[in-house]
């Protein structure tokens, strides 16, 4: 039965009506599921699709046939060696094989993760972070290389025992399935490990667990965040933050009679809990097009009509794929959708707008972070949805506005509309082992309890969560975190570089997209165009490649010497609100851009036409996360 939520007193009450640790039974991921198919065993669980088309081949596993493959996997994990304490790595789009992988490697030990579209050096330098010992990748396919990155990191790697490879095949129908074999390409193999195919090998096991499975809550999982090629970050879950998640979604949100569209790649937190945990605790069906989600071909064109054909009651979406929605017509019947569910970026509020207005539903902005096993704060569904907050406080989730000193010791407790570092405790917060790499937990808490964000934000008088930024710079591309020292360690590596500063400027699309400035060595000379290949080449993360590059006489620096970052957000807010006020022939333009205590940097804009309306520039600027005001 899913429980009120509209206001903060619904929380208060769910947490004063028992401890958190009374609110479940199952010990692990594994019990849980169990639990679901012995109430829901008939109920589909999830559904994929190779293709986007809303009569295209799809395969539905129902949780009894779901329950079964992931102990297959989990026996198989272990019958390759891998204990409780031993890491199974995925380099995998999106499948239901994908699923079971996480799942089984969850059961059988700790499950890493680790998204395709990185390098191979990145890769590598992950799997050698977490001593995979079995990795679960693709096999050879068409139209992708992640077999062909698999292997090149494996050979890298060298702590990576078996290779499982996934062959999507059956998800095929003929004349393709029939072509594909004769096309599959051909990957040179370099390393010693052994390579064996996924169904094939999951057949030889018992549907039941071979072994007793630890319930002194171990780590389950570790994700991967963001971090340099040679020293990636990755966050460690406990079985319990995963139970969490998913309580929190059978509780608030979703029951057996849900259906969430969610094309999001299963290497990301926000698939991984806030959406597969929350629908499998509810025994609801998840439903996911094509191996590349969002990305994938014809998914933002089918979209309206694959709500249609699953009776979608959810969604589960990111701006800038909700934005990408709002350019296609609503071409179904989408009657049976409730709410979106939109995370990973800040929302602009015109989207927001269109969204509700297009679809007749909200989109429920929340909170998360892969350092806290995901979930945060979310919008309430039954209450008010404040535009650009990310919501209440979910139950058992304590959130501080703390003012800290250098060393990290709390100064201040802010108040109602106070702005300061957000901090958190929740069941999916580890204390002093968050990271895998124990110097990164160093000063990562405040009074020893509440985890350090990074984020800036305060509470409002309704017990809302606002952001207005962030400490630690990170560059957030359409969900994807980016660290920019990734940017300025390799443009530092240019002869011709002597400083460089990487920001994320604002876009109406992606919310930020990487921007670089630079300043050049005495008596230098090099042109934009090869910065921006050289970044293309030594940028570790494609994503993080600069999409617009600066050379300045001398980038602005503290007394320190340290880059100045907020001046060169100033410039990019200011260059990119202009020129976005200029194609569309709104007469008006940034004069400045000013530190607000509670907004942040907000653009202040001056009209050049006494006849310009607050709506019109509204219209252009509401488009971006950054807010703007009318100049005194």
């Amino acid at each position: 039965m899913i429980e009120p939520f509209a206001h903060a007193d619904h929380v208060r009450g769910i947490e004063e009506a028992m401890p958190v640790s009374e609110r479940w039974t199952a010990k692990t991921v594994f019990q849980r599921l169990c639990q679901t198919r012995d109430a829901y065993g008939a109920r589909p669980a999830i559904s994929f699709q190779l293709k986007s088309g809303p009569k295209d081949k799809n395969i539905t596993l129902n949780y009894n046939d779901l329950t079964d493959r992931v102990a297959q996997a989990a026996n198989l994990f272990r019958s390759l060696g891998v204990g409780s304490e031993d890491v199974v790595a995925y380099l995998l789009p999106t499948s239901h094989e994908t699923l079971i992988t996480m799942l089984g490697g969850m059961t059988a030990g700790i499950v890493a993760p680790i998204n395709p579209t990185l390098s191979p050096e990145h890769i590598s330098a992950l799997l050698k972070e977490v001593n995979a010992k079995v990795l679960v990748t693709m096999r050879p396919f068409p139209k992708t290389e992640v077999a062909q990155l698999a292997h090149a990191a494996v050979a890298e790697a060298g702590c990576v025992e078996t290779i499982v490879e996934i062959d999507l095949l059956p998800h095929l129908s003929p004349p393709l399935s029939w072509i594909v074999p004769m096309i599959r390409p051909k990957v040179d193999i370099t390393h010693s490990a052994k390579v064996i195919e996924f169904n094939a090998a999951l057949a030889t096991q018992n549907t039941t667990l071979d072994f007793d499975e630890r319930d002194d809550d171990p780590f389950c999982a570790y994700f991967h965040t963001g971090g340099t090629t040679g020293m990636p970050k990755v966050s460690q879950h406990r079985h319990s933050g995963a139970l969490y998640n998913g309580w929190l979604g059978a509780t608030l949100l979703m029951d057996e009679n849900d259906v969430v569209i969610c094309p999001m790649p299963l290497f990301h937190v926000f698939a991984a809990y806030p959406a597969w945990l929350c629908i499998m605790s509810a025994g609801a069906h998840m439903v996911m097009p094509t191996p590349a989600g969002y990305r994938g071909d014809g998914v933002f064109d089918n979209f309206w009509k694959l709500v249609e054909r699953y009776k979608g009651t959810f969604i589960i979406t990111v701006p800038t794929a909700a934005a990408a929605l709002m350019q296609r017509p609503v071409d179904a019947d989408i009657s049976t959708l409730k709410n979106a569910f939109c995370g990973s970026a800040p929302l602009p509020v015109e989207l927001f707008n269109k969204f509700q207005e297009t679809t007749g539903v909200s989109i429920l902005e929340g909170y998360g972070m892969t350092e806290a096993t995901c979930l945060i704060s979310c919008n309430p569904p039954d209450g008010e949805h404040k535009i650009g907050s990310v919501g209440l406080p979910l139950p058992y989730t304590e959130v501080k506005i703390l003012h800290m000193d250098a060393k990290g010791k709390v100064t201040k407790t802010c108040g109602v509309g106070e702005t300061g570092e957000i901090c958190v405790h929740n069941m999916g917060v580890v204390v002093g082992a968050t990271y895998t790499d124990p110097t990164k937990n160093k000063m990562l808490y405040a009074d020893g309890k509440y985890m350090r964000t990074g984020d800036l934000g305060y509470l409002d008088k309704d017990g809302y969560l606002w952001l207005t930024g962030r400490s630690k710079d990170v560059i957030m591309r359409g969900g994807h975190n980016i660290d920019p020292a990734i940017i300025e360690e390799a443009l530092a590596g240019h002869p011709a570089v002597g400083f460089a500063g990487a920001i994320g400027q604002p876009d109406s699309y992606s919310g930020e997209l990487p921007c670089a400035y630079v300043e050049l060595v005495a008596g230098a000379t090099v042109s934009v165009d090869e910065l921006i290949e050289f970044a293309r080449e030594h940028v570790s993360d494609p994503a993080a490649c600069p999409k617009y590059l600066e050379i300045l006489p001398e980038l602005p620096k503290t007394a320190v010497g340290k880059v100045f970052k907020p001046d060169l957000r100033r410039s990019a807010i200011t260059r990119v609100y202009n020129a976005a006020l200029d194609t569309a022939g709104v007469g008006a333009q940034v004069v400045r851009v000013d530190e607000d205590k509670k907004l942040g940097l907000v653009a202040k804009i001056s009209k050049t036409d006494a006849g310009v309306s607050d709506d019109a520039v509204q219209e252009i600027l509401g488009k971006f996360i950054r807010p703007w005001a009318w100049a005194d």
